[in-house]
């Protein structure tokens, strides 16, 4: 009778990561064997291959009461590199440094492309302004009436930016990073708004909602194609920032939003891929609305009070991140501020199992380093006294 023999790659790993070429043969085999290999005892040295998208999850949910970080990051980090925001989100070179800078120098658990919420308006056809410090806007609206949007078509992913970020995922996922990647991208409902006038929309989701979902049905077209393609070149999920959404009621952000966002979650989310939806809005009636969605993490905004409004109408199962605000707190606020915000922040919300701490929203590029790296630094000494 054969015996089958269960031997712990994920331990061998660990304990070999001090000499890189055996480290580095005994992953190969595992890799020709397919093992699902999830190795690391602090999340700077997980490494995600296969299936384990489930397994970093519920590694959350183990870890505790110690807590992971996953703060939206990108931008202060070009100072590092020496590059401003336009040049960033123009060249998929420096894109690809400054995640891998990301990855190199802090304990995140996760990592994720640039916040720029024009990419998808621009790849429509609307015209862009960008800035040496501050994410690009969108110049005007795309259409002017109702009647126009018969008239737009939806664009091919990978003809404009959409090209650079889908460059930039590629690349970085050739490096074989430790920790999962993430794609963004803009929610059907912000990216429609950046198409048509926001006051319009407003009135004709009462007035003449058909014609909206119309609109809404080109976007949710684009962006499930955006979306596969990051899948299919191997990020480990993507971002969806939906924040327009939390300019609506319950009822309407059940129509005109977390309906589209589902579409795209029941498309794209399964073990090797998952969706975290950002809404940096006045969420507190909306959550309901965004756990219908069916997207694993939800992340919000300093808008709300995660305590108080949010965590505990939110299922155990599912993740919820943020909300240190990201301009008075990371960019404008102390060193000292920023580390005692932290551990606050971390010791309101200690008897919630599902809690990552992120930032509220994208970190702004003028944020002082030292302020990063505050906090940091408190995560780090919050797990230590635990």
């Amino acid at each position: 009778m054969r015996r089958r023999i269960r031997v712990n790659t994920s331990k061998i790993l660990t304990n070999c990561k001090k000499s890189p070429p055996i480290y580095n043969f005994l992953y190969f085999i595992t890799y020709i064997l397919d093992e699902n290999v999830f190795i690391g005892y602090h999340y700077k040295n997980v490494f995600i291959r296969g299936n384990f998208m489930n397994k970093w999850i519920n590694r959350i949910y183990e870890n505790y009461p110690k807590r992971f970080s996953f703060p939206i990051l990108t931008y202060p980090i070009l100072k590092i590199l020496g590059y401003n925001v336009a040049q960033m989100l123009t060249d998929s070179e420096i894109h690809y440094l400054c995640l891998m800078k990301i990855m190199e120098k802090f304990d995140v658990y996760g990592v994720a492309t640039a916040m720029d919420l024009s990419v998808e308006a621009e790849e429509f056809g609307c015209s862009i302004d960008f800035e040496e410090e501050e994410v690009p806007k969108v110049k005007k609206p795309l259409i002017s009436s109702l009647e126009d949007i018969k008239y737009i078509k939806v664009s091919e992913v990978g003809r404009k930016r959409t090209k650079i970020v889908l460059e930039t995922l590629e690349r970085v996922l050739k490096e074989n990073p430790r920790i999962p990647v993430f794609g963004s991208m803009i929610g059907p409902f912000s990216l429609s708004i950046r198409l048509y006038d926001i006051n319009e929309i407003m009135v004709n989701l009462i007035e003449e909602p058909e014609k909206v979902h119309e609109l809404l049905e080109k976007t949710f077209e684009f962006l499930l194609s955006y979306g596969k393609e990051m899948k299919r070149l191997g990020a480990k999920g993507v971002l969806i920032a939906e924040p327009a959404a939390g300019l609506l009621s319950p009822k309407f952000c059940d129509e005109f939003s977390s309906s589209y966002i589902k579409r795209i979650t029941d498309n794209l989310q399964d073990e090797h891929f998952i969706v975290i939806l950002h809404n940096c809005g006045n969420t507190q009636k909306l959550v309901d609305s965004m756990v219908s969605t069916g997207s694993k993490i939800l992340h919000f905004g300093n808008a709300v009070d995660l305590k108080k409004d949010i965590i505990g109408k939110v299922p155990e199962n599912i993740i919820v991140m943020g909300n240190l605000d990201p301009v008075n707190v990371f960019m404008k606020g102390e060193v000292k501020e920023i580390y005692n915000k932290t551990i606050n922040l971390l010791e309101e919300l200690k008897d919630y199992k599902n809690f990552v701490i992120s930032s509220g929203c994208d970190i702004p590029y003028r944020t002082p380093l030292e302020n990063i790296e505050a906090f940091f630094s408190a995560v780090k000494d919050y797990n230590e006294k635990l």
